[in-house]
């Protein structure tokens, strides 16, 4: 590995170090099978999609919350090889694989083990926060301090792009008004191939979900029950997305692009730091 180029860093506080996390694949033994079952299932699409919302320009900072692997960021850099990537991750193996994927592309990367809750960069130092698939795993409050936290991190102008599961009918501005800027027909539909059992009971698949994700569900696959009871697997709709950015007194809110697949609607949302 090139040191000069990627890198990962432990800023955790000793509290933050004995913290829970579900691992992308829910165990982490099948970590290795995260990136082969994406490669199968076409998530690339996604992320690139997320990449060219955010239209980074040379030299701009990106954070990636939830990077997992590394496949956000490497389509970040995809779009725009000058820009200045980070992604944050609690998984520090997930962390290692985005390491030898970028080094073996001899891209510039920076790893950060850490949480959505708190950031650990410097006020106003971000022009970009993105996130593919994991905020949909991230705990309420936790997720509300997200909203904090990038406003906060983020420059003026500065801007925050997400893709999650959501976009339910009629879920556009944070106002209530149709703000849908992009089109189904992007062509992403049935090309992601996000496995989730939240919410579906019994017996259903699971996949991988973000390997970003935020606090262990305990009880995961014993029913219904015991996942719909747990707030870390809700699937927060684009309504609340918008809502969240909006209160954490982001301006421009506004879902900007949908994509139909098997397992649910997911959600383009974007916002602008006032």
């Amino acid at each position: 590995m090139d040191d000069s180029t990627v890198r990962i860093i432990d800023p955790r506080t000793p509290e933050e170090r004995g913290r829970e996390f579900l691992p992308g694949m829910a165990r982490p033994w099948l970590l290795p099978l995260y990136d082969v079952f994406t490669r199968l299932s076409r998530v690339r699409p996604l992320h690139d999609r997320a990449a060219a919302l955010a239209d980074v320009a040379p030299g701009e900072s990106v954070l990636d919350l939830g990077c997992g692997t590394g496949n956000l960021s490497l389509a970040v850099l995809r779009a725009q090889p000058a820009a200045r990537v980070t992604g944050l991750d609690p998984d520090a193996s997930a962390l290692r694989v985005a390491a030898r994927k970028a080094s073996r592309r001899r891209v510039p990367l920076t790893l950060v083990q850490g949480f959505a809750d708190r950031l650990p960069v410097d006020d106003g130092s971000l022009d970009h926060v993105v996130s593919a698939l994991a905020l949909h795993h991230v705990p309420d409050d936790a997720r509300v301090r997200f909203g904090h936290e990038a406003h906060r991190a983020l420059r003026p102008g500065g801007t925050v792009t997400i893709v999650d599961f959501g976009g339910a009918d009629g879920a556009s501005g944070a106002d209530g008004g149709d703000g849908h800027g992009g089109g189904a027909g992007h062509g992403h539909g049935g090309e992601h191939g996000h496995q989730h059992g939240h919410g579906h009971g019994r017996g259903r698949r699971r996949g991988p979900g973000s390997i970003g994700a935020y606090g262990r569900v305990r009880g995961q696959g014993r029913g219904h029950d015991a996942v719909a009871a747990d707030p870390h697997t809700a699937r927060p709709p684009a309504a609340d997305l918008l809502r969240l950015l909006a209160d954490a007194g982001f301006t421009d809110v506004r879902e900007v692009d949908r994509a139909e697949h098997r397992y649910g609607r997911l959600t383009f949302v974007q916002a602008t730091r006032g």
